[in-house]
């Protein structure tokens, strides 16, 4: 983090500053643990814990500043606020207003880690780039992240995950994006944001805080994101399948768990490459990194290493082979749009095909018709066993019908999965994060 001083801390957040004004700090944690020297220590009120207990022991640590809503009993530099969370957006905001550099932005219901990962693979060809990590892409995820920049930075790729209507705005309000990415619009968080439409008018909050000469980069192949036609002035960069998009892709030739041969192309420039991931969806990942490359002046041979060097983070199609199954780990998250596109993946490949999905969290008042959807997609793709987990998922397996089993709980699925289970199956493992299918990963795992 690029020093600051006490005094621009409390500006940038209205707070109440009690100490020396020209102290600097260095860095700004959440967590007491990461406290050290030159640390500003933001004490936040939780449902479980509260942040102001640790105070004392971020200061043994060298913290030398603390953000917080009551004033501290111990001798240590303070800024008092009404809101450590609301702060730190405020703070974060001016922190980012000090780097001249290419900030992209990005969202979507389904893959924006994904995108996020093959962008950050593609700029790094040519740029010190600052990226996500983990999950922090939300309200209280951006700021940690826009204070991880450093000097040396020279472009970041900050993703941005909402789920309700506002939050986008307050996230682009930090991140001031020039180049917005949506992914899709997808079936996600409908309890909060109503339908598909609900979706794209939550995630287009981000257009709000873009820079005046930004770009917005679209994937043309959902339907609602193609009938965008333009944000004050700004008309949007398309990719996509279709002949007429910008970015495109030709000779597309999915390779199973060796990634997926395709040449991407735009204008006059043609790269062929090898997507080292599987999924035809990723092809989709590959022509957005392309589109943000080619707008930041990367060549043709920057964006094919930057695209064959992408990894997969996480739970998130990651391969695990055993010495009897191939497990589809991708049990980070799911939502229809994204358990479908890994039935379709999963239905590409050889040998006796197995999906075991789990309730899928926040869909609104449709959640049931949309289980069932998803599990009558899986018969149709000719996935050959579905194992359902959880009270949602009761509706999977009905959408499935003959050859479905279902199971109330994790452990109930565990102890039953290895009598379903045939040498040589692949195996897709995919549900809400909340339903830690973790667990079934690790056993199937360990199965011998």
């Amino acid at each position: 983090m690029k020093p600051i001083t006490l005094k621009e801390v409390a500006s940038a957040c209205g707070g109440e500053l009690h100490g020396d004004p020209d102290i600097q700090i260095t860095s700004i944690v959440t967590d007491s643990r990461q406290a050290k020297s030159g640390s500003m220590f933001a004490a936040i009120k939780g449902a479980r814990s509260d942040g102001h207990r640790f105070i004392p022991m971020t200061a043994e640590l060298g913290a030398v500043c603390a953000l917080c809503e009551d004033a501290p009993d111990i001798d240590i530099a303070y800024i008092k606020v009404p809101s450590t969370l609301v702060a730190l957006k405020g703070i974060a905001e001016y922190y980012r207003s000090l780097f001249d550099i290419p900030f992209i932005g990005i969202t979507g219901s389904v893959g924006k880690t994904s995108t996020k990962e093959f962008i950050a693979s593609v700029l790094s060809q040519k740029f010190k780039v600052h990226k996500t990590s983990g999950n922090f892409n939300n309200e209280l995820g951006v700021p940690i992240t826009l204070f991880g920049l450093e000097e040396y930075h020279e472009a970041a790729v900050i993703e941005m995950g909402i789920s309700g209507f506002g939050e986008m705005t307050r996230l682009a309000k930090m991140v001031r994006p020039d180049i917005s990415v949506i992914t899709n619009i997808g079936y996600c968080h409908l309890e909060n944001l109503g339908d598909r439409d609900g979706v794209l008018k939550a995630k287009t909050e981000m257009f709000t805080y873009l820079s005046d000469n930004g770009a917005i980069i679209l994937c043309h192949d959902d339907d609602k994101l193609s009938a965008v036609t333009e944000y004050k002035g700004i008309k949007p960069v398309f990719y996509g399948t279709d002949k007429d998009d910008e970015f495109r892709a030709e000779n597309i030739v999915e390779n199973g768990f060796d990634g997926t041969d395709c040449t991407l192309i735009h204008r006059d420039t043609r790269i062929n490459v090898t997507i080292p991931t599987m999924g035809r969806h990723n092809v989709l990942n590959a022509l957005c990194a392309m589109a943000v490359g080619t707008r930041l002046g990367l060549s043709a041979d920057e964006i094919k290493r930057g695209i064959e060097s992408f990894k997969n983070v996480g739970s998130r199609n990651n391969i695990i082979k055993t010495d009897k199954y191939t497990i589809i780990d991708d049990c980070y998250n799911a939502n229809p749009t994204s358990t479908k596109a890994s039935l379709d993946t999963l239905s590409k490949l050889s040998g006796r095909r197995v999906a075991i999905l789990g309730d899928m969290k926040e869909l609104g008042k449709n959640e049931l018709s949309l289980h069932n959807e998803t599990g009558a997609y899986a018969k149709d793709k000719g996935i050959d066993c579905l194992i359902a987990v959880g009270e949602l998922s009761k509706e999977t397996a009905r959408g499935y019908g003959d050859g479905a089993y279902h199971f109330d709980t994790v452990e109930e699925c565990i102890s039953a999965v290895k009598d379903l289970l045939h040498s040589g199956d692949t195996v897709l493992v995919k549900a809400s994060h909340s339903m830690h299918f973790e667990k079934i990963t690790e056993a199937i795992g360990s199965l011998s």
